[in-house]
């Protein structure tokens, strides 16, 4: 046998083994292929469905709503806050709902600290609008002028919250529970401060007075009051006094400095103070500018006609102005003053007693004329 046929056989063996190779590749191809297909169809489903989900809205309610819910915005609160406390109310649906409502309105970026009534099962939208609106905040706004006494303070709260006149006389009879100033002595008389409060719809009697009393304090630190009163030699409590008593008895701002350097005048000499405005809040009076010759003899500390020096506190609430008189007293001579005519507010100050009574004369005569003397 020839070596050219044995080359044959061989050729043919070979292939046959090429084709056996071939029907293998091909079909491992198909398999690659239909798993790629599989996947890809796979991905693009995954895909297409959370494509869907971003593209969904978040869950609402449709409204519009019923009953009614008070919340509160806290200080620091921000959407994704204030949406969980909308949730645990059941006002909204979801907290996704409103954030993406806050998002699309600007004014969500103002709402305000407080108390707001909105009702459960609201649309997203329809509660933030009632947030962002101050004019919806929950409170009850009291003013409360200088130169009220704490009587006049606790009427005035007692006619226009819910509580009555002895629940705030229980609060004020345990003065640590409201944080008064330990040189208060205990007597909460001018340390109520006066200005104009927002009451929540959980204010108490308690948190009412002690925001009262906190009130005070920042206007004592605004002033200096501890540091000042120590160069004057005095206690922040004498101060405050002095302070309700330039508040008492001075009309006008310009005159505030004066009648402080009265005072202090007056008890450098020293000569009693003989204030009406003492005398007033001695026998429990107000509203009239005269004394009575038995006013002026009642036996009280308070009596400045009767008792040298300061009386034992404050007999009335004092500004910030008022303070800063106290503190800061004009220089001058004066010892005396009158309010000449108290339908303007005119005072004139004197140096010598001649003076003065022809200052009270004016007065007298304006006294002769009017109901208020």
């Amino acid at each position: 046998m020839s070596d050219l046929g044995l080359d044959l056989e061989d050729e043919r063996a070979h292939k046959r083994r090429r084709r056996r190779r071939s029907g293998y590749g091909c079909l491992a191809v198909l398999v690659a292929v239909a798993l790629l297909a599989g996947g890809a169809y796979y991905l693009f489903s995954v895909g297409v469905g959370a494509l869907q989900d971003r593209l969904s809205s978040p869950e609402d309610y449709e409204g519009p709503g019923s009953g009614a819910v008070v919340v509160e915005v806290e200080q620091g609160d921000n959407a994704s806050d204030i949406a969980e406390t909308l949730l645990a109310e059941d006002v909204i649906k979801s907290r996704e709902a409103f954030t993406e409502a806050a998002i699309a309105n600007p004014d969500s970026r103002g709402i305000q600290v407080g108390f707001y009534e909105l009702q459960r099962q609201m649309p997203a939208a329809d509660a933030l609008e009632i947030l962002v609106d101050p004019a919806n905040m929950l409170q009850n706004t009291l003013a409360f002028p200088e130169g009220w006494t704490v009587d006049q303070i606790v009427a005035h709260l007692a006619k226009n919250t819910d509580f009555s006149a002895k629940q705030y006389t229980k609060v004020l009879s345990k003065p640590d529970r409201i944080g008064l100033p330990s040189y208060a002595g205990g007597n909460p008389e001018g340390y109520l401060f006066p200005a104009t409060y927002q009451l929540p719809p959980n204010a108490t009697p308690r948190s009412i007075l002690t925001t009262m009393v906190d009130r005070y304090k920042q206007a004592a630190e605004n002033v200096g009051l501890e540091e000042g009163a120590e160069e004057l030699g005095l206690s922040p409590h004498e101060v405050m006094t002095v302070a309700s008593l330039i508040q008492a008895e001075a009309r006008f701002d310009k005159d505030f400095a004066k009648v402080s350097r009265v005072i202090y005048n007056r008890l450098d000499e020293p000569m009693p103070l003989q204030f009406d405005s003492t005398v007033h809040y001695a026998v429990g009076r107000d509203g009239n500018v005269g004394t009575s010759d038995e006013d002026r003899n009642v036996d009280s500390p308070y009596n400045t006609y009767r008792y040298a020096g300061l009386p034992p506190g404050p007999i009335m609430t004092a500004g910030e102005k008022a303070m800063n008189a106290a503190l800061n007293p004009v220089d001058g001579p004066w010892l005396y003053f009158v309010t000449t005519n108290p339908d303007t507010g005119e005072t004139k100050f004197a140096v010598t007693f001649s003076e003065h009574q022809q200052n009270v004369a004016e007065f007298q005569e304006w006294c002769s004329q009017s109901d208020n003397c």
